[in-house]
């Protein structure tokens, strides 16, 4: 495997909202006109709602991220705090919340552009967008950045206009229309039931907020945060604003004949072709935008997961400017299969998007009450309270319900594509069980089947290979009960059979009473071959590095309990080193 250690520099608070902001931001192009299709009157009320509820997400990113500051947004928390079948789940449901975006919103920029390029094949068009985007990703993350930010910045302005020439045509006009509006009855309903369907739609408004945590690692310090307050800061303002304005300006009716392409009707109506001309173009700019978002945010995810052994070690190999090119060209001919096997129906795409990033969002939640539960001592910025998450989580529940009330059949569809990729996951999390079956049938049947003797040999290798890995964990002198906890959670979570249980000695340890322990664990557990390694020194990165190097194992191989706040280094400084205890 060839790995190149190339130094690129991180990203800044304007690069990194940036990336991430595309995505979130771009659901100004059709969030609006689908709260009002559920919600009527009262759309802006519902969307002031979703904006509370990523109030609440704020916190709870800011405490996870603040903790465990690695790639990997929700599975990483998950993977530190719960097993790693867990965190395998909520890896699988981000990576298809990605892909889902990345074909909706190249799809639906294509679409925008068809407006003004009436000619244009909207299929081949959109993976030529996937295409072009798969290759600035490769170029590298912070070329992938300036891009970003020019576009990000084009879109602010545009809302911008739009915004201010809406307003200048309400004092030229007045509220006529929007009384109008209002006085109209509600949905059958009622308005309770108008506000929760108009919320639980309005909730594609936040997808993108999960973005910015995927890819941390190459933010500067102190800048994550910085990017969830900015994120929400645009779509509370925008979302809820231009909802208002819609229903000042338009006809209800006209509204709801103009879903697709809401933003650029109002600029038709309130400035002329000219602003419905911009916010066209603009639409295509930062739909585009989106996609970009979703490559660099699971080349981070991917790479870790990668790191973690749950995809195969092929997907490692980077460029010479750092990229993991070859999860960026999957990725793509994942996105190109699921666009050709779809036909670009925005329908079947959208249910795979909404419930992925709604139970992505829910995990996040889950994650942060076990991260307070299991890894209370762990030094943290931020600190949500307890009442807040539990409300935030309510509220995705109550939106994936809602979504499963509006459209039954997007459910079945995120279903179908959620089935296959679990259970290619499950093969890879269980892969030595597999291959050790697969072993044992051969041999049974090698009488009449002689020519599969070869394919024996093969398997042994793969599965020898599978366990040599070694894992370490640091041991501070822990006793037995604790250290039993490492074995259980190696035989569970690991496939390999290898642990080098290491303690850095010092004037008072007790290493008399920990051998005896360790051999009481090699006696009860025969199956892990344990080696105990005694070190002197001071725990910290440069140890952790040293023995990485030395031994020839990913500094992700390597365990410790939970730190608490007197540990004078942080979770970051060490490397990837997993919590599991």
């Amino acid at each position: 495997m060839k790995k190149a250690n190339v130094a690129h520099p991180k990203l800044n608070e304007l690069q990194a909202t940036s990336i991430c902001g595309n995505d979130i931001s771009s659901s100004c192009l059709y969030v609006s006109a689908l709260t009002i299709a559920y919600a009527g009157q009262y759309a802006w009320l519902s969307l002031l709602i979703v904006a509370l509820v990523l109030f609440l997400f704020r916190k709870i990113y800011g405490e996870v991220v603040g903790a465990l500051p690695l790639n990997g947004g929700a599975y990483n928390v998950l993977l530190n705090t719960a097993s790693k079948r867990t965190a395998s789940f909520a890896a699988c449901l981000t990576i298809l919340s990605y892909m889902a975006t990345a074909v909706i919103s190249a799809y639906e920029a294509m679409f925008y552009f068809h407006g003004i390029v009436h000619s244009l094949p909207l299929i081949p068009a959109t993976i030529m967008i996937l295409l072009i985007f798969m290759m600035l990703a490769i170029i590298g993350m912070g070329e992938s950045a300036v891009v970003a930010v020019i576009i990000f910045i084009t879109h602010l302005a545009s809302l911008s206009l739009l915004v201010l020439t809406c307003c200048w045509f309400i004092l030229n006009n007045g509220f006529a229309i929007f009384l109008a509006n209002w006085h109209l009855p509600v949905s059958s309903g009622g308005l309770a039931m108008a506000l929760f369907l108009g919320f639980s739609a309005a909730m594609l408004g936040i997808s993108g907020f999960e973005s910015s945590a995927n890819f941390v690692e190459e933010q500067k310090d102190g800048v994550f945060p910085k990017t969830l307050r900015n994120m929400w800061r645009v779509v509370s303002f925008f979302n809820p604003a231009i909802a208002l304005l819609a229903l000042s300006i338009i006809p209800m009716a006209s509204i709801n004949n103009h879903q697709e392409s809401l933003l650029s009707f109002m600029g038709q109506i309130a400035g002329g072709s000219w602003l419905s001309y911009i916010i066209s173009i603009d639409a295509v700019l930062v739909l585009s935008g989106a996609v970009l978002t979703s490559y660099v945010g699971v080349t981070g995810l991917a790479e870790r997961i990668t790191l973690d052994r749950i995809l195969p070690n092929f997907f490692l190999e980077k460029n010479r400017r750092g990229v993991n090119y070859r999860i960026v060209i999957g990725f793509f001919s994942l996105c190109v299969s699921i666009l050709l096997v779809t036909k670009g129906n925005l329908a079947n795409l959208a249910g795979v998007y909404t419930f992925s990033f709604l139970l992505v969002m829910a995990l996040f939640g889950i994650g942060n009450l076990l991260l307070k539960a299991k890894r209370s001592k762990l030094p943290r910025v931020e600190n949500a309270p307890v009442i807040s998450v539990v409300i935030a989580i309510v509220f995705i529940i109550a939106a994936f319900l809602g979504n499963m009330k509006l459209n039954i059949l997007s459910f079945y569809v995120f279903i179908k594509y959620l089935i296959p990729a679990m259970l290619f996951i499950i093969i890879m999390l269980n892969r030595a069980r597999i291959i050790r079956y697969l072993i044992y049938s051969i041999t049974y049947l090698k009488e009449p089947l002689r020519k599969l003797i070869l394919s024996n040999v093969r398997l042994h290798r793969a599965l020898v290979k599978i366990k040599s890995q070694e894992l370490v964990f640091f041991t501070r002198g822990d006793n037995v009960s604790i250290l039993n906890r490492v074995m259980i959670y190696v035989e569970d979570n690991e496939p390999t059979k290898r642990l080098k249980i290491v303690h850095i000695a010092n004037e008072d340890s007790n290493n008399d009473s920990l051998r005896k322990d360790i051999e009481v664990l090699d006696r009860a557990y025969p199956e892990i071959d344990i080696d105990f390694v005694e070190i002197d020194g001071i725990f910290g990165p440069e140890i952790i590095d040293q023995l990485s190097k030395k031994w020839d194992i990913p500094k992700n191989f390597m365990f410790i309990g939970a730190p608490s706040n007197k540990f004078p280094y942080h979770v970051s400084e060490l490397g990837g080193v997993r919590l599991i205890m």
